[in-house]
């Protein structure tokens, strides 16, 4: 009897019990947020950062997209976006003060200088700027890599890979840069050898990686090859020794050279050297 009432009772709860194998998982929650903003994504999730983007459609500044984010003029398919490092996938819709953007192809421009050109994106004062002479070089927005004061000639970068031009213009990745000076007069060897290696300017240190005569010219002709980048740093070493420079011409910039480029000129670089600027460590 016992016995019965026992398989009875078993019976009924296999009935109400489930088993273990078909055990659901709790359903994730989805926050909803006001102002119809998006839920902060994954960590891991692929895609390029949102200020990055804005900064490639040319819009502005990495920094200064980070400002518009937080301030809420971003849209991405059309959720308001305020998280800082947002990731953008391939298929959104991202929208700038209402307005639909979208990364610019990287364009990459090499311009043999002439004197008299300032290097800035323009000036209050109406004087030539090295923008006149690229205008036509590209419909996206480019903009010098580093500068050259008004009366150096020679190699100016013009592109629009932020980027790329931050890693040119860091003293840590050592860019070379090599310049033709013409001297006001005669360079003596002992002066020439002053300025071999380390040198004080200003009160701080610059490294001079090489410095010879021109061979085959006079000894006014001095090229002098450095990694800084301040202002007027090659006037200023020769003028460290007592000497004017004359002309100033930058030959050579993180590799690429005048070569079939007159003055005045400009032409894009080959993919074969914007690789070759990419991998520069």
């Amino acid at each position: 009897m016992n016995s019965n009432n026992n398989s009875s009772r078993r019976r009924q709860e296999g009935k109400t019990s489930k088993p273990l194998s078909r055990k659901s998982s709790p359903k994730k929650k989805v926050k909803k947020e006001a102002n119809n903003k998006v839920v902060p994504q994954n960590a891991t999730s692929t895609g390029i950062r949102l200020n990055k983007y804005i900064a490639n459609s040319g819009v502005c500044s990495r920094r200064e997209a980070d400002t518009y984010i937080e301030h809420g003029s971003v849209k991405v398919n059309g959720k308001l976006i305020t998280e800082m490092g947002y990731k953008v996938q391939p298929d959104d819709i991202v929208q700038f003060d209402g307005t639909s953007i979208t990364p610019e192809q990287k364009r990459y421009i090499l311009l043999n200088k002439p004197k008299n050109y300032i290097t800035t994106m323009d000036d209050d004062r109406g004087r030539k700027t090295v923008m006149d002479l690229v205008a036509n070089a590209s419909k996206e927005r480019i903009y010098p890599v580093g500068r050259l004061d008004r009366n150096t000639t020679g190699l100016l970068l013009f592109t629009n890979d932020g980027d790329l031009a931050k890693k040119l213009t860091h003293p840590k990745h050592n860019v070379r840069k090599l310049y033709h000076a013409s001297l006001d007069r005669k360079l003596d060897l002992k002066d020439l050898e002053k300025l071999r290696g380390e040198v004080i300017i200003e009160g701080r240190k610059v490294f001079i990686d090489a410095i010879s005569y021109v061979e085959g010219q006079p000894k006014t002709e001095i090229g002098i090859e450095i990694h800084s980048g301040r202002n007027r740093i090659v006037r200023k070493i020769f003028e460290h020794v007592g000497y004017k420079v004359n002309k100033l011409d930058r030959v050579i910039f993180a590799e690429l050279t005048k070569r079939n480029l007159p003055r005045g000129r400009w032409r894009p670089l080959t993919n074969q050297e914007v690789s070759n600027l990419q991998m520069m460590k």
